[in-house]
């Protein structure tokens, strides 16, 4: 099901659960870790050592979240990907192929100047679901302009 307005949404579940879960187990380990170790031991860290502890922590879990949010989204005017590491918001005259073969590890979209991205939210580690998803992805596209783009050539 989608939202109003959208015309198509894919949302992995096998990258979420895994990123889920290794971020709840991160937390989990490096908490006990802590307050395990005896005060005195605790006391030898200096606040930057603590500081950079934490932030590397929180880069982590930032990309963990950011694995749990992948999406690849379909509206009547635009393709909306949200990556790792970047979100992409391209009108359907700028997508010109879509593609998921076998051995891929995602779908790849080529865009208008034949640039090649990936759409990280349909990955073939889901399998049957993900290829539907490809599927039905390019079929929006299709009925919504997306395709190569015809030159003209003045003769």
């Amino acid at each position: 099901m989608t939202a109003p307005g959208r015309l198509f949404s894919f949302h992995p579940r096998i990258v979420s659960l895994m990123a889920a879960g290794m971020g709840l187990s991160l937390i989990a380990v490096f908490g006990v870790i802590w307050f395990r170790l005896p005060e005195d031991a605790r006391d030898t860290f200096s606040w930057f050592q603590r500081l950079t502890l934490l932030a590397f922590f929180g880069a982590i879990l930032w990309i963990l979240y950011r694995m749990t949010t992948l999406r690849v989204t379909a509206y009547a005017d635009r393709l909306h990907v949200r990556n790792v590491f970047k979100s992409y918001t391209l009108p359907w005259t700028e997508v010109s192929a879509l593609r998921f073969r076998s051995g891929d590890a995602w779908l790849q979209l080529f865009d208008a100047d034949g640039n090649r991205l990936g759409i990280l939210a349909v990955q073939a580690a889901e399998g049957l679901r993900a290829g539907r998803a490809a599927k039905e992805l390019a079929a929006v596209a299709r009925e919504h302009g997306a395709g190569p783009a015809t030159k003209k050539t003045d003769a």
